[in-house]
């Protein structure tokens, strides 16, 4: 860190109030992608799946829980994982306390695994999370969605190999890469008219980083994430990382 540039409370003004020109326009952006999100067409949902929940199973537009708008974070646990995806529970951790503010503004949010629901029940209770989590094992909801894709298909895509960081992340979930990869991590949006639910809205990969609470606080320290290059896999569970880093 001492290496970098040193200057005045003025120098750094300066060169502060340019970045922030930036950041604004930056925040203006964001604001007309949303608009631009909230304009895509919508697609009906017309087959109907069934989902295991705390309260017995229900129904896609069941999972609106009365509300007109539904958020599904498609959460990496698949029948044969023993624990959550690292980096899916880490996007938890920033999630789990907006679920009330969510429901003020009429949006339900809820997770869904293929995993049974008494393993997403147990592993809940170690995490310490409270955001509802539905289990679709047995259905074809995430296999239509193309959220998850059968192992036989994954094994063929694997044909050149599994990467380290994959083979590594399965094994902290207990599985072997082809299952760990059978799943993905997405975001989807629903609107629910007329008792019909209709997809509105989903994204994966890197347009995830938003649930990353700690991704955002990162960037703005002097390291940034420090991550290497190629990027170290650091995210562990919370209740992972050693004593000393947990504070």
């Amino acid at each position: 860190m001492t290496t970098h540039k040193v200057g005045t409370h003025e120098e750094w003004l300066a060169a502060r109030n340019q970045l922030l020109a930036k950041e604004k326009e930056h925040t203006r952006r964001g604001d007309q992608l949303a608009q631009e999100r909230r304009n895509l067409p919508w697609v009906p949902i017309e087959k109907e799946y069934r989902f295991d929940t705390d309260q017995g199973p229900v129904t896609l537009p069941e999972l609106f829980d009365g509300r007109s708008q539904l958020i599904v974070y498609h959460f990496m646990f698949g029948p044969a994982y023993t624990a959550g995806c690292p980096s899916c529970s880490s996007e938890a951790d920033s999630f789990n306390g907006a679920v009330p503010h969510l429901n003020a503004r009429d949006v339900t949010f809820t997770c869904v695994s293929r995993a049974p629901l008494d393993k997403l029940q147990a592993y809940k209770r170690r995490m310490g999370w409270s955001f509802p989590w539905v289990s679709s094992y047995g259905s074809d909801y995430n296999f239509d969605l193309e959220v998850s894709r059968p192992e036989q298909a994954t094994r063929e895509a694997l044909a050149g190999g599994v990467s380290p960081v994959a083979a590594g992340l399965a094994q902290e979930c207990g599985t072997e890469p082809v299952a760990y990869l059978s799943e993905a991590p997405v975001l989807s949006s629903y609107a629910l008219e007329d008792g019909i639910a209709y997809l509105t809205y989903s994204t994966t990969a890197r347009g995830l980083e938003f649930m990353m609470g700690h991704y955002g606080l990162l960037d703005r320290t002097p390291l940034g994430r420090n991550e290497g290059e190629p990027p170290e896999r650091w995210v562990r569970r919370h209740d992972e990382y050693p004593q000393h880093a947990r504070g």
